[in-house]
């Protein structure tokens, strides 16, 4: 069986960049407006075409621009790092500063979270807020692209990048999942050792690859992410390992074969250690794809 190390970075980037050409260059659909969607904070209507969007959203932040709405765009969160063109501030989605928002004179925001009471707030100001919590399945996801292209004026644009999503994962999974079948997987998100359950978004890539997942019998509260014993991953022998800490905390196939035992797992004798961007394993837009793509390629060269 031949060693591997899958580093997708770059490749990642450059598929996005395509993704996002490809939705840009059908421009902006007509919508009638108002329009009303049904998001995480209940009911909410879009009067008109919004002109200043602020993203607070990572994963709002690269569907907007997939479908062609970055130009309505004026400012993002600084955990926002894709695309390149997004233009970047130090707000914070975490630890909003609801008077520093409203600097820039949006009509609409979109979160991920909705720390003490920034919606509301929001809201107090005049401004529109659509938050879109964390999809837990790959529908939801879909969901919320087609809401943002539906208040952006991006309808059209939206479903074409979802029909191609749907339709590049279908082939993906057709092709890999008989290279995984059978084969269990461990998910790194941090050293410390907190994986991600099939209950997870994350998990369910997985899962649609015909992984099985060793956090699954280790998640004994059901929450989804639960921290595993070093002695539990070296039990269970994972067949891949799937490092989600490059970026935040520099993991690589050398710091995880140096750690105490671990060098009797199988994905460390056969180097079958899958480095992925931080951000692409966290988040649930367009590199979703990319994501179905780089495990595809890490099992193809396992099963060689």
């Amino acid at each position: 069986m031949l060693r591997f190390t899958a580093l997708v970075t770059g490749a990642l980037v450059a598929a996005f960049s395509l993704l996002v050409a490809g939705a840009a260059g059908g421009g902006s659909s007509p919508d009638s407006f108002p329009v009303t969607i049904v998001a995480s904070n209940g009911k909410v209507t879009v009067g008109k075409r919004p002109r200043r969007i602020v993203s607070l959203s990572p994963t709002a932040t690269e569907s907007l621009f997939a479908i062609g709405a970055g130009s309505q765009v004026v400012a993002v969160d600084d955990q926002s790092d894709v695309p390149k063109a997004a233009p970047r501030t130090s707000l914070s989605g975490y630890t909003p500063n609801v008077e520093a928002i409203a600097g820039y004179r949006p009509d609409l925001v979109v979160i991920a979270y909705d720390p003490k009471g920034l919606s509301g707030a929001l809201r107090k100001l005049g401004i529109t807020v659509i938050h879109h919590d964390g999809a837990a399945t790959f529908k939801g996801a879909y969901q919320q692209m087609r809401q943002l292209g539906l208040v952006t004026g991006h309808e059209a644009e939206a479903t074409r990048l979802i029909d191609r999503m749907k339709s590049k994962i279908a082939g993906i999974v057709s092709t890999a999942r008989k290279a995984g079948g059978g084969l269990s997987v461990y998910h790194e998100l941090t050293p410390d050792l907190y994986s991600a359950t099939s209950k997870t978004f994350v998990g369910k890539v997985y899962l649609s690859l015909g992984l099985r997942n060793i956090a699954d019998e280790a998640d004994s509260v059901g929450a989804g992410y639960p921290q595993l014993s070093a002695e539990y991953v070296v039990s269970t022998s994972p067949d891949v390992i799937v490092l989600a800490d490059t970026v935040c905390c520099g993991q690589k196939p050398s710091t995880v074969a140096s750690r105490p035992g671990w060098d009797h797992i199988r994905a460390v004798r056969t180097g079958s250690i899958v480095r992925i961007d931080d951000s692409i394993a966290s988040r649930w837009g367009p590199r979703l794809v990319n994501f179905f793509r780089a495990m595809s390629s890490a099992l193809a060269r396992l099963r060689q």
